[in-house]
């Protein structure tokens, strides 16, 4: 018995059109494998798509993919992540496991979740991930019981970065232990950080993180360049399978002390030193300039001159001037971006009655505001909705007072 591991698909992620459509071909091309290896099920670990209503044409494009899983008899075992989960209950992936292309594999009740049986006996279950880590009040509250008890072959999902294995670029963002996950299953089908990795801890089993399938911003292809998932059998022998499309040419230019012409020339020498015809070029510049603004270098000009080129991705986040150093936030994923603004602006602001330690705060809030208007709902009802949960969250219950909350 053969399966697929995949997670972080993130379909419709990037802005530029010719990237979106590299992270299609990324999704077709590990269906291909899964078929050509005969596996039995694919899990996919959260994320499948971007964002909870992905766009018409990515949803077509993704069915008809599925679709070709399931003429061969292949399973699809899925949970929502922090980026498809909607917290109003509109989510892709419902629509998806109606029309019978997937399984949602999160079925609690009782705080006790409920094994989805595969055609090979293997029993899989799994737990979804939510915006700023909420995921973790289920964990909470999960009866394990049934789950560490139950004998066969059984897989384990979830979309949480685990502290103990994250690497030193996340130190700051917060997780949890592996400790909260039940005991004793096969393999733990991970999602969710874009690192991958292969742990075998004991009274646990194998621990999993297959990477993106594709790189999801700047920083991811200029570092990875590409994605990929794992294949696996029942004695646990893995293979991680890159999945690369385009070949990635990164070029990184130091402006320290240089003026905006100097800048130019040599990017210009590395355009002539390297064959960029149907690439994904990344160029950064960084640094702070000798003289001149960072408007003064000709990008345009620059952009033009690589002439064949798949697509071409600059960042000048961190190029700035000697006269004025602007303060920018760091590339890298939405969830260590809203990490870093929140440790940089923690206690700036006194919280007298509030009892909640402000950074878990912010991150309800977050998970909070981010909510949707359901269809058919009033917006009066809406916003008596979202005030209501806010006081909740705040514990300002005996701040408002009863009426306040109960009106609303």
């Amino acid at each position: 018995m053969k399966f697929a591991h995949t997670a972080d698909c993130h379909v419709g992620g990037w802005r530029e059109e010719e990237m979106k459509q590299l992270s299609l071909l990324s999704f077709q091309k590990m269906i291909d494998c899964c078929i050509q290896e005969h596996v039995a099920f694919l899990l996919i670990s959260g994320d499948l798509f971007n964002t909870s209503i992905p766009q018409i044409d990515l949803i077509k494009e993704v069915t008809n993919q599925l679709r070709r899983l399931k003429e061969e008899n292949i399973d699809v075992y899925i949970i929502p992540g922090s980026h498809d989960y909607s917290p109003s209950g509109k989510t892709m992936i419902d629509v998806l496991e109606k029309a019978g292309l997937c399984h949602n594999v999160f079925k609690l009740k009782d705080n006790k979740l409920e094994f989805t049986v595969d055609k090979t006996n293997v029993k899989i279950t799994g737990v979804i991930g939510l915006a700023g880590g909420l995921e973790k009040a289920h964990y909470k509250v999960l009866d394990k019981t049934n789950l560490e008890a139950e004998k066969g072959f059984k897989i384990f999902m979830f979309h949480t970065l685990l502290n103990e294995f994250r690497p030193k670029e996340l130190e700051k963002v917060e997780g949890e232990s592996y400790t909260l996950l039940p005991k004793g299953f096969d393999y733990y089908a991970g999602g969710h950080p874009h690192f991958v990795m292969e742990k075998r801890i004991r009274k646990y089993g194998v621990i999993t993180y297959p990477g993106p399938l594709m790189p999801n911003n700047f920083k991811e292809i200029e570092e990875l360049k590409q994605g990929g998932f794992f294949i696996g059998d029942e004695k646990m022998n893995l293979r991680h399978i890159p999945i690369k499309i385009k070949e990635v040419i990164a070029l990184q230019i130091n402006a320290d002390n240089k003026t905006p012409l100097e800048v130019e020339r040599e990017i210009e020498e590395h355009i002539k030193n390297h064959d960029l015809h149907d690439k994904i070029v990344t160029l950064r510049v960084e640094g702070t300039l000798k003289t001149g603004k960072p408007s003064d270098i000709n990008f345009l000009g620059l952009i033009e001159s690589m002439q064949g080129a798949y697509c071409i991705l600059k960042n000048t986040y961190s190029l700035t001037t000697q006269e004025f150093e602007e303060v920018r936030a760091e590339t890298g994923s939405v969830e260590q971006i809203e990490e870093k603004i929140i440790q940089e602006h923690v206690g700036q602001i006194p919280l007298e009655q509030i009892k909640i330690p402000e950074e878990q705060l912010t991150r309800k809030m977050l998970t909070v505001l981010n909510k949707e208007k359901s269809e058919g709902e009033r917006k009066a009802d809406f916003e008596g909705r979202l005030i209501k949960e806010v006081v909740d969250e705040l514990q300002l219950a005996e701040v408002f007072g009863n009426h306040v909350v109960e009106e609303n």
